[in-house]
């Protein structure tokens, strides 16, 4: 049996499988509180689909792009949970996860994800003769100039803003087929994905697996702190048996 994480964005989930085919699953909104959410959510499943932890064969994570504090707490969890059980983990990349579900189309597929005030992350994916291929590895860019490079109809998917698919379909009218209907969860893609790299006798290492970042964190210097106290050490007068401290 395996266990899927995702925490790439605020849509979380977890998932419980058996040689890629999904039994169980739970998905849940969260404001930034994966933290305090991911293991309490993940016992809950365990409990009603009635399976102990010391069952699980392997762990499947979601790797990103997605948030930052998000792929932390999931990676971090599921690197714990393999080496606890000393089971194989797998990373897979969450835009791959978002892709899978329209896999079926045959159309090219195009996962986006929001990366900043005007970046987004994307990819792209198509499954061909029973084939599923990455034609394209995750990179950042803006919706105009990617909008510039699409040449034939394309299937839009993930959690994509309104004002993005806005701009997608102003800019590309019938080519862009936009997904918004609730597809499963990205934990049960997750899920078949990693047993297909599992079967193929793939695995992670947790030392060295990382989440997939297309840009640092927004994180800014530390303004230099100046004392908050200012210490002047007088010492007695030889001879008077004191010393004082003075601020």
């Amino acid at each position: 049996m395996e266990l899927a994480i995702d925490t790439s964005s605020s849509t979380a989930s977890v998932a419980l499988s058996h040689k890629g085919e999904v039994l169980a699953s739970l998905t849940w909104q969260t404001a930034r509180n994966h933290t305090i959410e991911l293991l309490p959510n993940l016992v809950c499943l365990l409990q009603q689909a009635k399976v102990e932890l010391g069952s699980i064969e392997a762990i499947i994570v979601a790797k990103g792009p997605g948030s930052f504090n998000g792929l932390r707490v999931g990676i971090s969890t599921a690197k714990g949970l393999a080496s606890a059980l000393n089971i194989p983990l797998l990373g897979v990349n969450t835009l791959e996860a978002e892709a899978y579900p329209f896999a079926f189309t045959g159309l090219p597929l195009r996962p986006i994800h929001k990366a900043g005030r005007e970046e987004i992350a994307t990819a792209l994916y198509r499954q061909k003769d029973n084939e599923w291929q990455r034609l394209e590895a995750e990179n950042l860019t803006t919706v105009k100039t990617l909008c510039r490079r699409i040449k034939q109809k394309t299937l839009f998917c993930g959690e994509i803003p309104s004002d993005i698919i806005s701009e997608i379909r102003q800019n590309l009218g019938k080519q862009a087929i936009i997904s918004q209907s609730n597809s499963p969860s990205r934990a049960n893609s997750l899920a078949i994905l990693g047993w297909r790299k599992l079967s193929r006798g793939e695995q992670d290492d947790p030392v060295t697996l990382q989440p997939l970042y297309l840009r640092p964190p927004h994180i800014t210097k530390p303004r230099a702190k100046t004392p908050l106290l200012s210490l002047r050490v007088e010492q007695g007068r030889p001879g008077n048996g004191n010393s004082q401290i003075r601020c």
